[in-house]
């Protein structure tokens, strides 16, 4: 199913603010509302940072976007196009790497059997150290 349809069975349009929102997304990898708003505004440069969170946030509910929070700043978007995946985020050089669910595993398994709990790995950020900064 593409976009357009998507949208319309949600009872949405796809209005060209909201193509330019998805797009900006898929094109930044991980961003604020800030850079899709920048990123969106070398093509349509009256678009407002209210339209965008307002798109993200109907992006969001279709399930073609995920927020986390990877500072204690503004939400962080990405599109779910590519794979499921949580965060691992530097507490000294703020890189940001994203790592799939299989290692998460042994946790999700247990957490479903010891308390009937099946969390949201996509919402799922890790502070700590990096590697390169240890």
């Amino acid at each position: 199913m593409d976009l357009g349809d998507r949208l319309k069975g949600a009872g949405k349009r796809l209005t060209p603010q909201r193509r330019l929102v998805l797009e900006a997304v898929e094109r930044l990898g991980h961003a604020t509302p800030d850079e899709v708003l920048a990123q969106a505004r070398a093509a349509q440069p009256s678009l407002s940072l209210s339209t965008v969170y307002r798109n993200l946030e109907v992006l969001e509910e279709l399930g073609l976007v995920r927020h986390a929070h990877l500072s204690d700043r503004a939400p962080t978007y990405h599109s779910v196009g590519g794979h499921e995946h949580f965060h691992l985020v530097c507490r000294t050089c703020g890189a940001v790497i994203s790592v799939g669910p299989d290692l998460l595993a042994p946790l999700l398994q247990r957490l479903d059997a010891d308390h009937g709990f099946v969390p949201d790995v996509g919402h799922l950020t890790v502070f700590g150290t990096c590697r390169d900064c240890r």
